[in-house]
């Protein structure tokens, strides 16, 4: 009897050490986060592809998925209903949804894009050549486009009619196409997204496209911003703070060796032309993420006089049912310290 209960004491003890290393396991498992980028895998991809690869998600107890998106404005809802912890999505799209569904917009918590890449693409020749030639016009755009999306407050701003405006959607990979075949007048889109896109249909953006930019009729908006779901946010705290020390690592050096940048999205997308991908890389660190302002508050903050204007026109644009405020749409507090984030934007050569 004594040797059979000294057996089953060592089986009940084996039993415990088991159940307590699988707590123990469990309790040390990374977080998952589930993201979804603004567009398909291109050369700006690769600061968050970097911070993936070179293990800074995984030092910070994290497990990071991304996944392709299909527009900067979609990103916002898939947050909020859920589908995603985190995106990479437009700020503008987010302070629209917190003036209508206050309780359910994402928050803002890194400004990736701190310049206005809005515009309107027309051909060269064409004869359009201020938003007020648009009226009678045609214009196109992928329907979850942040500049497409913006189109009304552009229309306030210069004052102009939309209704007399014809808009219609297409496929983001007819975009360019579409505007050199004469069935539309002009694109809606990003500045670096439509020159890079052309030129992997072989069209020479600087010789046969022209940019009518939203920034130069008072659109001076914030673009693409990190985003993450308010419960997440609440619940993960720590998550959320270690997300974004890692990501800015992944933005230094992605500046450093934009070579290495393109590389890591190769590995995803292993038919993107590597030195178009670079360029783009590089036109998205010197016109989108580039600012005056990010010398002053560092990359990834934004200035908060600048962002009660950019909700402040959207509202009255869109004739919003409330005004957010500023914390209603960007929080930064799980951001780096200033001393640990770029204070200057510009790839190595």
């Amino acid at each position: 009897m004594t040797g059979r209960h000294a057996f089953r004491g060592l089986q009940t003890l084996a039993l415990t050490l088991i159940v307590t290393a699988g707590s123990f396991v469990a309790a040390q498992a990374d977080t998952k986060i589930k993201m979804v980028l603004n567009w398909k895998y291109e050369g700006p991809q690769g600061m968050f592809f970097l911070a993936q690869d070179r293990g800074y998600f995984k030092a910070e107890g994290l497990d990071v998925s991304f996944d392709q998106g299909n527009g900067s404005g979609a990103a916002v809802p898939q947050v909020a209903n859920g589908a995603y912890d985190m995106g990479f999505g437009d700020i503008n799209a987010l302070i629209e949804l917190a003036a209508r569904k206050p309780d359910e917009a994402p928050i803002g918590v890194y400004q990736m894009y701190n310049r206005p890449p809005f515009t309107v693409a027309v051909k060269a020749d064409s004869p359009i050549k201020t938003p007020a030639d648009f009226v009678g016009r045609k214009l196109g755009g992928a329907a979850n486009d942040g500049a497409l999306k913006l189109f009304p407050a552009l229309c306030a701003a210069t004052k102009i009619d939309c209704t007399k405006v014809e808009v219609t959607n297409m496929q983001p990979n007819l975009r360019e196409q579409m505007l050199m075949k004469d069935q539309v007048d002009g694109v809606f889109g990003y500045i670096t997204t439509i020159r890079f896109s052309a030129r992997l249909i072989g069209i020479d953006p600087e010789k046969e496209i022209r940019f009518i930019k939203f920034g130069d009729y008072g659109m001076d908006l914030y673009s693409n911003a990190i985003i993450v779901s308010r419960k997440f946010a609440k619940e993960n705290p720590d998550a959320v703070k270690g997300f974004l020390k890692a990501l800015n690592r992944g933005v230094k050096d992605a500046m450093a060796d934009p070579k290495a940048a393109i590389e890591a999205v190769q590995k995803r997308e292993p038919l993107i032309k590597p030195e178009i991908e670079r360029a783009r890389l590089e036109a998205t660190l010197s016109d989108e993420m580039t600012s005056p302002e990010i010398s002053k508050i560092g990359h990834g903050d934004i200035n908060d006089a600048r962002m009660s204007k950019a909700i402040d026109i959207l509202v009255s644009a869109k004739e919003l049912p409330r005004t957010p405020k500023i914390g209603d749409v960007f929080d930064r507090s799980f951001m780096p310290p200033l001393a640990d984030r770029p204070t200057a934007i510009k790839a190595a050569m």
